[in-house]
């Protein structure tokens, strides 16, 4: 199977060259890499230029961005930018975040899961962090979620779901249409990758708010959005969130925000996400 990465990346002079190297060593390459350098002010666009002089596939995008860094915008308008450049001669395409590193045989194993079943529409590990010393669990999702770090789509599940929204909330709302288009959702427990910057070092504090705007978007309604948001804010271990993120809620209710689905989408996803609260509790 063919595979294509995009790498939107930004100010990751520290890290990218990590991340690059780990995909270089990978036991089934990629047929074509494209790294998104969105008006980096450090030495990331020399570190990626460096790997494209030794690797053919290894391609390089600059582009300028006036969006701030906030989660959802701005890194998925850098991954729109890369795809523009990008043929489709690929069975599977990759969004992969600049602050990686990948297991030699993960791009192998994902290629494995795709070939073993027509219907799965996405697959991904789990990502670790270092504490202490030792690499753990960034335990801030379910386990039949995959981080928004590094997901694979089949090219037809893709297109299916109509690429990735521009706004926070993406990298639920492509599983939600996942399941609503009938597709597998595969997490596999044997891929760790390592995450080397916590999620959300950067964000200031108005991605806040956009937790609770992401949830209205997904069609969620209030008292899912509640329950959501409690679990998340102690996840984080950080229980005052729950409050920032109901605010954003009401926020955008009040503004009459669009969907990021249709009628019926949301409604399928509140069902669902009823369901499997559901499921937890009995």
């Amino acid at each position: 199977m063919n595979y294509y990465i995009i790498i939107p990346t930004y100010n990751e002079e520290k890290f990218i060259s990590l991340t690059l190297q780990s995909i270089v060593e990978q036991t089934v390459l990629p047929s074509k890499v494209v790294v998104v350098n969105d008006g980096s002010t450090d030495k990331t666009e020399e570190i990626i230029q460096s790997f494209c002089d030794k690797h053919s596939f290894i391609y390089l995008v600059n582009k300028t961005s006036d969006a701030i860094h906030l989660p959802g915008s701005k890194v998925i308008q850098a991954f729109q930018t890369g795809l523009e450049t990008l043929d489709e001669d690929y069975d599977f395409i990759v969004k992969v975040d600049a602050d990686l590193i990948f297991p030699s045989n993960y791009f192998e194993t994902i290629t494995s899961h795709f070939q073993s079943d027509n219907k799965i529409g996405m697959a991904g590990g789990f990502a670790y962090i270092e504490k202490n010393g030792t690499w753990i669990l960034e335990n801030l999702t379910d386990k039949d979620h995959i981080r928004g770090a590094f997901k694979a789509y089949r090219k037809e599940t893709f297109k299916q779901i109509g690429g990735l929204k521009p706004a926070m909330g993406w990298d639920t709302v492509d599983e939600l249409l996942c399941k609503f288009y009938n597709w597998k959702v595969i997490t596999d427990a044997t891929l760790k990758v390592k995450h080397l910057k916590p999620t959300g070092a950067n964000y200031n504090k108005t991605a806040r708010y956009k937790q609770g705007a992401a949830f209205y978007t997904l069609g969620y309604g209030f008292w899912i959005t509640a329950i959501a948001s409690a679990k998340l804010a102690l996840l984080k271990k950080k229980p005052l969130l729950f409050i920032d993120y109901i605010k954003g809620f009401w926020k955008a209710k009040s503004e009459k925000k669009p969907l990021l689905v249709t009628t019926e989408q949301a409604k399928f996803i509140r069902n669902y996400r009823l369901q499997k609260m559901k499921e937890k509790l009995f």
